[in-house]
């Protein structure tokens, strides 16, 4: 399956607007003039149709706009661990400048992106990462502690800090959501969290229909659940969507990690008290800059190499190669109408 997204420049309505454009693109041409102009970037997505991966892919597709070179979005429609090999093997003999990948499994693309480096492509993970020795820069969404605690933490406040919780992941392979969950288990040891109690961790494959039935079965097994923590955005909205409609609703909790226009309406009807996310736009905007730059010479990936990112300003690279975006925002009904991603 294959996409390639275009981005358009929306209309500019009033002269202050204009000027303000002109000077803002006038300052990404700045940072983009130090890269190398045509560059072929190719995003490979967990999924091609997952939501969140789209906005994150049109924010590098943005990016790469900036900076006059070539993007593509090329990518499977299933999450599975070696689903993403075939894509990676077309890109290397379409001799693309970078690549730039949100794992679907941290080992099993390790030896194609190796043969893509070997032939002087250059590897971005981005969301999800691999094992390092499979890119030369990963960028996170935030530090992944912080994440996984403030889960944690946002769920105790969610729950007055006591009764039984699920969470319900994405893949049991998937890098970014084995970390999160493993520093969400770090801070359940703390002595404030000790009446809460997880009874179970789901996988619901990134797939909207069988988290669906996940959330039904933790429900049915568990009927003192008090909260899921889904820290994936397709596993939040089918939780809230089954809670919605269920006895359930105000009386479990649904968190975690989920974009802004998916939950508005659970947030509106009460299912949803609260949840985060970062921007995945920017995420993916501040990734196709990493590659860029690698790509161009201007960094190699080591710790303290920095480069600017356009709009968001210059960028530093840290242990093992690790880029950080910023940390999350919560939303809830207070702030949900000010975000529109």
């Amino acid at each position: 399956m294959f996409r390639t997204i275009r981005s358009v420049r929306p209309p500019v309505l009033a002269s202050a607007l204009l000027v303000a454009s002109i000077a803002l693109g006038a300052a990404f041409q700045v940072a983009a003039a130090d890269v190398k102009s045509g560059l072929k970037i190719a995003f490979v997505p967990k999924q091609i149709n997952n939501p969140y991966e789209v906005i994150a892919d049109d924010g590098g597709m943005a990016a790469i706009k900036e900076m006059n070179g070539q993007g593509k979005v090329v990518g499977p429609s299933d999450a599975g661990a070696s689903s993403q090999v075939s894509y990676i093997n077309t890109l290397i003999t379409q001799r693309q400048d970078a690549i730039v990948i949100a794992a679907n499994d941290a080992n099993a693309v390790v030896p194609y992106l190796k043969k893509a480096m070997a032939q002087g492509i250059k590897v971005v993970a981005f969301d999800s990462d691999t094992a390092p020795d499979g890119r030369q820069v990963f960028v996170n969404q935030a530090d992944a502690e912080s994440i996984g605690r403030g889960q944690v933490q946002l769920l105790s406040k969610l729950t007055g800090g006591e009764g039984e919780f699920a969470i319900l992941s994405a893949t049991p392979n998937a890098t970014n959501q084995n970390t999160w969950i493993k520093w969400m288990q770090e801070e359940l040891k703390k002595p404030e969290y000790a009446k809460l109690k997880l009874v179970k961790i789901a996988y619901g494959n990134d797939d909207d229909q069988k988290s669906f039935v996940e959330t039904q079965g933790l429900l049915q097994a568990y009927p003192n659940l008090k909260a899921i923590v889904a820290p994936t955005s397709v596993g939040i909205a089918a939780a809230a969507r089954y809670i919605s409609t269920s006895p359930a609703k105000g009386k479990v909790t649904v968190t975690g990690l989920g974009t802004p226009n998916q939950m508005r309406s659970f947030v509106k009807n009460g299912t949803v008290k609260a949840f985060q996310l970062w921007d995945p736009g920017q995420l993916g905007y501040l990734a196709a800059y990493a590659a860029a730059n690698l790509a161009s010479g201007k960094i190699t990936g080591k710790e303290g190499d920095s480069f600017d990112a356009g709009k968001l300003g210059k960028r530093t690279v840290g242990k093992n190669g690790e880029v950080i975006l910023g940390p999350p925002t919560t939303f809830d009904a207070s702030n949900i109408d000010k975000f529109n991603f």
